[in-house]
């Protein structure tokens, strides 16, 4: 068998994982582009799977998007164990300014106190 439709298959995982991260996080491929110094069209040509994306750039869009490369090729978020979800809520925690941070603390706190409430 050709390595040939293996890589192409691995191109386009990447393209696609990359469109559907920059979706997640509401960026427009200018916006994405501009961020990791690459021209739009180049961008959009990575996402629809016609175009490599380099080491160098890979690592720009998941500097951009707060994640490391484990985190990237892991396909399935509902196979992840206890510690991967605990890294993604530490991770997304991370990211909100310190008044919503404390907005989630207190929503945190009333789930569990009604769930507890519930057990009781």
């Amino acid at each position: 068998m050709s390595a040939r439709p293996i890589r192409r298959r691995q191109t386009i995982f990447v393209g696609s994982k990359i469109r559907t991260l920059r979706k997640e996080r509401s960026l427009t491929q200018a916006e994405l582009a501009q961020r990791i110094g690459v021209q739009q069209s180049d961008l959009c040509r990575m996402e629809n799977g016609e175009y490599k994306v380099s080491l160098d750039t890979l690592f720009k869009i998941l500097g951009v998007f707060g994640i490391d490369i484990g985190e990237f090729f892991r396909e399935d978020p509902a196979t992840a164990g206890p510690a991967d979800r605990e890294r993604e809520v530490l991770r997304l925690f991370g990211r909100l300014d310190p008044p919503t941070q404390e907005e989630a603390i207190d929503f945190l706190r009333f789930k569990c106190s009604r769930i507890e409430a519930w057990h009781d």
